[in-house]
This record gives C-alpha cells, sequence and structure tokens, in this order.
C-alpha cells in the first residue's frame, strides 16, 4: 500500500464511516450500477497481466456482492475516477487534496444520482474541478485497487479519461486546496503510482482519438 493511500485512508475514515449509512435501501440505484459495472469491466480489454488479474478480481467481487457499488459494502466496494486532459492530451487536471496535501486525479464513491460509472466519474470531476462540457474519451483506462479511507479494507476503482473544452479554467472545490494544469510529462509532487498510471493510460487512449473533423459549409 502506497503511503498516499494510506494518509488517506487515516484523513477521511471518519467521514467514511459517517457516510456508510447513505445507501441504505437505495436498490433502485445500486442494482442499476451493478448491472452497469458488471457490462463496462466485461468490455474493458486490460493491457497487461496486472489489468487482466484486477479485471477479474473485479468481476469477481461484483458477482458475490450485489451492493458492490455501496459504500457500506465490505471488505471492499466500487468508486469511479477520471484523468482530466486537454485535447492534445498535453495536459492533465489535478486537485491538491486539502487534507492529505497530495495531488490527484477527481473521484470519489457513486452517488444516489448516478446511474453509471461513467456518470459518477463525470459528476466528481465537473465537482472537483468546476469544469462543465467535459467528454469522454472512450470506457475505462485503467483500474486500481488501493486501501480505503472510508473504514472498509479497498476501494475497487475504475479510472476514465475525461476530455476538457478548450481553454477551460478550473475552480477550487471545497474538497481541494489548489486545482491546476500540469504538463503530462511533469506531474507535481506529492503524488503516487496510480496518478502516474492513469495520466500515460488516459492520454494514450485521447491520443488515439480520430482527429477532429472541420465543419462543413
Amino acid at each position: 500500500m502506497s503511503e498516499h493511500r494510506e494518509r488517506l485512508r487515516r484523513a477521511r475514515n471518519e467521514e467514511g464511516a459517517q457516510a456508510s449509512n447513505k445507501y441504505s435501501g437505495r436498490t433502485d440505484v445500486h442494482c442499476s450500477l451493478h448491472a452497469d459495472a458488471t457490462a463496462v469491466l466485461t468490455a474493458y480489454q486490460p493491457n497487461s497481466t496486472d489489468q487482466v488479474r484486477l479485471r477479474a478480481d473485479y468481476l469477481a467481487h461484483l458477482a458475490a456482492h450485489p451492493d458492490a457499488l455501496l459504500r457500506s459494502c465490505s471488505p471492499a466496494h466500487l468508486t469511479a475516477s477520471a484523468a482530466v486532459l486537454d485535447a492534445r492530451a498535453e495536459r492533465v487536471l489535478l486537485v491538491l487534496h486539502r487534507k492529505v496535501g497530495l495531488w490527484l486525479q477527481p473521484g470519489g464513491h457513486c452517488e444516489p444520482s448516478d446511474i453509471s460509472l461513467a456518470k459518477a466519474a463525470l459528476r466528481e470531476a465537473t465537482e472537483e474541478t468546476g469544469i462543465d462540457g467535459l467528454r469522454f474519451a472512450g470506457g475505462p483506462v485503467h483500474l486500481d485497487r488501493h486501501r480505503a479511507p472510508c473504514g472498509v479494507e479497498h476501494h475497487l476503482d475504475v479510472m476514465f479519461a475525461l476530455v476538457a473544452p478548450d481553454g477551460a479554467m478550473p475552480t477550487v472545490s471545497v474538497e481541494s486546496a489548489d486545482v491546476r494544469w500540469f504538463d503530462v510529462t511533469e506531474l507535481p509532487d506529492p503524488t503516487d503510482d496510480a496518478v502516474r498510471a492513469v495520466v500515460r493510460a488516459a492520454g494514450d487512449q485521447v491520443r488515439r482519438e480520430p482527429a477532429p473533423q472541420p465543419a462543413r459549409p
């Protein structure tokens, strides 16, 4: 376990414990999320043996836990996050977590309004960066299992790539001390290997997108 994830776990443990009952009785939400997560992870194509193993573990967890998307699910539950890049995949937007003082990609737990993992990742990214109009570059780009900050053992994070509109200016959320654009080859310290991995994977996916075609008169 990385020092980053342990510090985050300690900093948010109390908050996570208080939030663990938030989804009580929300079967309509978690059934939809569960079906979406199963479909999304089944379609995900891992690019390494580690990612193959993680996908199998995630799917096994989903099969064993109907509440796998809920905060209260133990010993682990799925979360969603995203690397937010510019259209050329040259810069990435990271948030400086107020409590632990680390630069992270936006992300977090699913909420009652989320109907899919992608919607959860988009909501978190919009809330934490203040940028509207973010768009997806395909499906998930990376999976990361780490110690959870909310009282259970692990988060099974499903990471996406989002592209910001040209000229987008971020604003700092209440959860963050700062939010900034960084060159993808010069990520700030302190951060961790999970952030570095999702930035690389998201950059590769954005660069594979077809170039936008000019509008016809």
